[in-house]
């Protein structure tokens, strides 16, 4: 085995709970996994890290994954359906910086992260992140303080109107850096 491929991120889907059923093994981004299983209901992550997403496209409630066994989708998620598509985070191992705004289109008062944010309320004093610039490193956004709720994962990019990104109305409270010790 080349030293690449025992970094590669994989992770295993079971048609059925405890590991159960037909299964597809993934390395990589996947829009919609409708073709190569009916359903998703447990999924046991070699290595790496993974978002999935209850709709195709990326798209949906999203549950972040790390090296682990999730024999119950359902249970421990609490996502409505099963797994539709997945999205492999690579790997950062340099610096993390993310610029939120309050307001949309990068107005308002910003602040520049660099660290994990458990209450950006507590901590910069703004009451919303509307939208952000992430500059370096990969990023889960959570609608509550202290990493909890519904989350989104932000990659490197800008961020214009992060209510418009498939969480209909929802703000972010807190934020945390995807890291190999997460």
């Amino acid at each position: 085995m080349t030293s690449s491929s025992m970094n590669m991120s994989r992770v295993a889907f079971y048609e059925d709970r405890n590991f159960q059923g037909r299964s597809y093994e993934c390395s990589s981004d996947c829009a919609d996994m409708s073709s190569y299983l009916s359903r998703c209901q447990s999924c046991r992550v070699e290595r790496g890290c993974f978002m999935v997403y209850d709709r195709t496209n990326f798209t949906g409630n999203q549950f972040f994954l790390r090296r682990g066994e999730y024999s119950d989708y359902h249970s421990m998620m609490g996502m409505s359906d099963c797994i539709r598509s997945c999205r492999m985070i690579p790997m950062h191992r340099g610096s993390y910086r993310m610029k939120i705004y309050e307001r949309e289109n990068f107005g308002g008062q910003s602040n520049e992260l660099m660290d994990d944010c458990n209450n950006v309320m507590d901590h910069y004093r703004m009451s919303n992140c509307m939208s952000c610039h992430v500059m370096d490193g990969h990023w889960l956004m959570y609608v509550q303080p202290q990493y909890r709720g519904r989350m989104m994962y932000m990659r490197p990019g800008e961020y214009r109107n992060v209510m418009n990104m498939d969480m209909s109305s929802m703000r972010f409270m807190s934020m945390r850096r995807i890291s190999d010790s997460y």
